[in-house]
C-alpha cells in the first residue's frame, strides 16, 4: 500500500507540474504549482521525512506561493484559459472518490492502525537539532541571500507595477 500512495502522490506532483508549465493563466499556474509542493510534501512524508514535508509547505506553499500570486495580482497579469473547466468538478468528484475508496479499502485489508513504538529513539527536539546547527551554521549565508532576492524581487515588482501619470514621465 505504501509503494500504491507513493505512486499516486508522484502521479499527483506530475500532473500538476504539468499544469504549471502548460497553464497560460498565471492565477491558474500558481495555483497547480501550489498543488505540485502539496504532492511533494506528501512524497516527503511517504519517506518519512516529516520535517523536510513540513518546511515545504511552511516556506515554500506558504510564503512564496503568496508571493508569486501577490505579484501577479500586483501585475494584474492577464492570461487566456488554456484548459476548459466546464466537467471540472464532476472530474475532482470522480478523483475525490476513488481517493476515498482506496484509503478505505486501505484500512479494511489492514484492519488496525499501527501502534507508535516507544523505544523509537530520542525525541523530536533532538533531531533537530542538527538540522538547526546547520541552519545557522553551515547554510546561513545561501538563507540571507535569498531573502534578499525575494526582497529585491519584491521591490522590482512594486517599481514595475506602478502607473506613470501623464505630467510624471516628462520633463
Amino acid at each position: 500500500m505504501s509503494s500504491l500512495l507513493f505512486n499516486l502522490f508522484a502521479l499527483f506532483t506530475v500532473i500538476c507540474a504539468v499544469g504549471t508549465v502548460v497553464n497560460k493563466n498565471a492565477v491558474n499556474a500558481a495555483m497547480c504549482f501550489l498543488l505540485c509542493l502539496v504532492g511533494v510534501a506528501g512524497l516527503f512524508v511517504q519517506l518519512d521525512a516529516y520535517l523536510l514535508a513540513f518546511l515545504l509547505l511552511l516556506v515554500y506553499a506558504g510564503a512564496v506561493v503568496a508571493l508569486f500570486l501577490f505579484i501577479i495580482m500586483l501585475l494584474d497579469v492577464q492570461g487566456k484559459q488554456s484548459i476548459s473547466f466546464k466537467n471540472f468538478s464532476t472530474v475532482a468528484a470522480v478523483i475525490a472518490a476513488g481517493l476515498l475508496l482506496v484509503g478505505i479499502c486501505s484500512f479494511a485489508t489492514r484492519g488496525h492502525l499501527d501502534a507508535p513504538n516507544p523505544n523509537f529513539g530520542s525525541g523530536v527536539g533532538s533531531a533537530l537539532k542538527p538540522y538547526a546547527y546547520q541552519l545557522f551554521t553551515t547554510y546561513l549565508l545561501p538563507v540571507q541571500i535569498m531573502g534578499f532576492l525575494l526582497l529585491a524581487a519584491m521591490l522590482g515588482v512594486i517599481v514595475l507595477s506602478r502607473k506613470i501619470d501623464a505630467g510624471e514621465g516628462t520633463s
